[in-house]
C-alpha cells in the first residue's frame, strides 16, 4: 500500500499516548475517593501525599479494568512490576510517579479501525495520576502566572496508558483511533470517557519525513489534547511546522509543546526526556503482578460485544451507510435498532429515524411501536412530517401509531391526488415550470411547497418530487 502524502512529497507518522482514568471507587494506592469535582484537596491521605512512613497497596479492581481493556485491545497481559519515574513537579507530591516501565501489564496488541485500517498498541500500563495545577493569570499559563493553586484530589487516581506505534500517518485515522478507544472504554464501563473533564487526555508524538523514508525523524509531543477536534488542528499545524523548519534548513527540536485553541498554535513547553533520565527503578513497596491463565480466560469470556462487532451486526441487518451505523453505536441505539427492524420495521425507515429525529433520547419509544411506525410510512400510509409529529408523541407519551395518526386526521394522500394537483400547477405555473425543466432545480422547492399547502401538509414530498421529475423527463 502506497504512503499516505500530508503535504507534497511529506509523509505523516503519529504516535499517540491515550490517558484514561479508571472508573474505580478509590484511588490506585489508597481509600481516597476516585471522584471528579468535589472540593479541592479534600480526597487525601497520607499515601496519595505521599508522607513519610505511607505505604501503597494496590486497588485490585484497577488492575482488573486494565487487563480487560488489554484484552479487548487484543494485547498479551503479562506478568507486569511497577517504577518509580523520578521528576519534579509540583502537582506530583512524592516527587516521583508509581507507574509501570520495562513490564507493562499489557503489551504488543491492536486496534481496528472502522475504515479498516490497524493501528499497532506497543503498551498499555497501569500508573497512577497527578494532581492538579491551576495557574492565575491572563495567559492560563505559568508564564505570566499571577499565583498558582495545587488540587491534589486527582493525585493516585488510577490511569491507564495506551501507548500506540507510529503507525497513524492522516489526521482522519488519528481522531478515528482515539474515537473507537473511547468507544471501547464505555463498553467496558472501564472508564467514564469524558474528554471535557479530563477522564480521556491525548499525548501526539508528531513527525513528519519524505514519502518513501522509513526512518522516525525527531518527534515533539503534543501534550494533553482533550478533544478531536482539536487533536486534528494541533497535528496539523505540528507537522506543518516541521515541514516549515526542513524546508528552511533547519531541524525541530525534541521537546513537549502545548496547544494553545485559541491561537490555534502549539507552544514550546519543555526538551522532552528520554526514558533514562526518568531514573527508574522497580518500586520497593509494591509485589509484582503475575495474572493466572484462569483470570485471563475468565476475562476473555466475560468481554462484552465490542462496537466493532455491533457494527457488522447491524450493517449486516440493515444495510445502512457505515457512517449512519457507527453513529447508532456511539449513541448506544444499536440493539434498539436490531429489535425493531426484526420486528417489522423498514431497516430504511427505522435508522433514518433513530439517526436524524432521535438525538435525544428515546424517551417511552418502544422498538414495537417504532416498528409499526416504520412500515406505515414505507407503505405510503402517512408521510413523512406526519411520521414524524406521531414520532413526537410516541417519544412524550407513548401509545399506538395508528391512533394517534387516527386522531390526529393524518393520511396520506391518494397519488392520483397528488398527481392532479401537480398538473394543475404546471399548467398555472408555466414559467416556473420552464424553469424547473431547464435545470434550474431550486424552483422545485416553490412546487412542494404549493403542493404541501394545498394539501395541508398531508401529501408526501418524495412522491410530489418523484412526479415532479417523471412530468419534467417527458417534457
Amino acid at each position: 500500500m502506497s504512503p499516505e502524502i500530508f503535504k507534497e512529497n511529506w509523509e505523516l507518522v503519529v504516535g499517540l499516548e491515550v490517558h484514561a482514568e479508571l472508573a474505580t471507587t478509590t484511588k490506585l494506592f489508597c481509600g481516597c475517593l476516585n471522584q471528579f469535582g468535589n472540593e479541592p484537596n479534600t480526597n487525601v491521605c497520607p499515601v496519595c501525599l505521599g508522607l513519610p512512613g505511607s505505604l501503597p497497596v494496590v486497588n485490585e479492581k484497577a488492575v482488573y479494568f486494565a487487563m480487560q481493556l488489554g484484552r479487548a485491545l487484543n494485547c498479551t497481559v503479562n506478568r507486569s512490576v511497577f517504577a518509580r519515574k523520578n521528576y519534579f513537579y509540583p502537582d506530583m507530591p512524592k516527587d516521583f510517579q508509581i507507574s509501570q516501565y520495562d513490564l507493562p501489564t499489557n503489551s504488543d496488541g491492536r486496534l481496528d479501525l472502522p475504515n479498516g485500517i490497524t493501528i499497532g498498541i506497543e503498551r498499555a500500563h497501569i500508573e497512577e495520576d497527578t494532581g492538579k495545577t491551576t495557574h492565575i493569570g491572563t495567559s492560563g499559563r505559568i508564564s505570566g502566572a499571577d499565583y498558582s493553586l495545587v488540587d491534589y484530589n486527582r493525585a493516585g487516581v488510577p490511569l491507564i496508558e495506551i501507548v500506540t506505534k507510529p503507525e497513524i500517518h492522516t489526521i482522519d485515522q488519528a481522531k478515528a483511533y482515539v474515537s473507537e478507544l473511547r468507544a471501547i472504554l464505555l463498553t467496558l464501563g472501564v472508564s467514564d470517557a469524558k474528554m471535557e473533564e479530563g477522564s480521556i487526555r491525548v499525548d501526539a508524538n508528531v513527525s513528519i519525513r519524505d514519502i518513501g523514508e522509513t526512518n522516525l525523524r525527531t518527534r515533539c509531543e503534543i501534550k494533553n489534547v482533550n478533544s478531536l477536534k482539536s487533536l486534528g488542528r494541533a497535528i496539523d499545524y505540528e507537522a506543518n511546522r516541521h515541514i516549515g523548519l526542513y524546508e528552511n534548513g533547519e531541524s525541530p527540536k525534541q521537546e513537549t509543546r502545548h496547544w494553545d485553541e485559541n491561537a490555534g498554535r502549539t507552544r514550546s513547553g519543555r526538551s522532552k526526556e528520554d526514558a533514562e533520565d526518568y531514573r527508574y527503578f522497580p518500586e520497593p513497596d509494591l509485589v509484582p503482578l503475575n495474572p493466572s491463565k484462569e483470570t485471563i480466560t475468565k476475562i476473555d469470556q466475560e468481554l462484552p460485544e465490542l462496537p466493532a462487532e455491533r457494527r457488522k451486526e447491524l450493517l449486516d441487518l440493515s444495510g445502512a451507510k457505515p457512517s449512519d451505523i457507527a453513529l447508532l453505536v456511539e449513541r448506544n441505539h444499536d440493539s434498539f435498532a436490531t429489535e425493531t427492524i426484526t420486528s417489522g420495521g423498514s431497516p430504511n425507515q427505522v435508522i433514518k429515524h433513530l439517526v436524524n429525529n432521535l438525538p435525544d433520547g428515546l424517551g417511552q419509544l418502544t422498538p414495537q411501536t417504532l416498528a409499526q411506525l416504520a412500515q406505515m410510512e414505507e407503505e405510503a400510509k402517512i408521510t413523512n412530517t406526519q411520521a414524524k409529529k406521531i414520532l413526537e408523541e410516541l417519544v412524550e407519551q407513548g401509545g399506538n401509531p395508528s391512533n394517534i395518526a387516527a386522531e390526529s386526521g393524518f393520511e396520506a394522500i391518494d397519488t392520483s391526488e397528488v398527481e392532479n394537483l401537480v398538473d394543475e400547477l404546471i399548467t398555472s405555473h408555466s414559467d416556473e415550470w420552464e424553469r424547473f425543466c431547464a435545470g434550474e432545480k431550486k424552483v422545485q422547492g416553490f412546487f412542494v411547497g404549493q403542493i404541501m399547502k394545498a394539501t395541508s401538509g398531508q401529501a408526501d414530498g418524495k412522491l410530489i418530487n418523484q412526479i415532479l421529475n417523471e412530468r419534467s423527463a417527458k417534457k
